[in-house]
């Protein structure tokens, strides 16, 4: 698996769109393109490539499962790696993401001296378990 460097982040809160770009982009050095619905996803990701996705699980009209089955019906998207994002905790949410294919959760709210860390950790464990798959 390739560096980790171009990262697509939808979440419907402004706030948390904010403090994401600051700590992927301004702290952690990311090249980091964002949106605010589901609906944008595709069209972004189309221009921007991404790497990676973070999705927020539960946002209006099309919440971050669809975005991804979206995302991934994309010609070049299909085996983008994902993360979700929710402010939801327990074991329902790790179910649904883990069978929706995303490679992590991190949980709303997050500490914004440790999302880098958290990211690259989930992109890792992702690379290692294509290798090793």
């Amino acid at each position: 698996m390739t560096q980790l460097k171009r990262i697509l982040h939808i979440d419907d809160d402004d706030d948390i769109r904010e403090i994401v770009g600051i700590a992927l982009r301004d702290v952690g050095g990311f090249e980091l393109a964002q949106g605010s619905a589901g609906k944008d996803a595709a069209g972004i990701a189309r221009d921007f490539r991404p790497d990676l996705v973070i999705l927020d699980m539960m946002m209006p009209h099309m919440d971050g499962r669809a975005t991804l089955e979206a995302l991934r019906a994309e010609p070049g998207l299909e085996d983008v790696p994902a993360i979700f994002m929710t402010a939801k905790t327990g074991g329902e949410i790790d179910g649904v993401a883990a069978d929706s294919g995303a490679i992590a959760v991190i949980t709303k709210p997050f500490d914004v001296m440790t999302l880098c860390d958290e990211v690259q950790d989930a992109w890792s464990r992702c690379g290692e378990a294509r290798r090793a798959g």
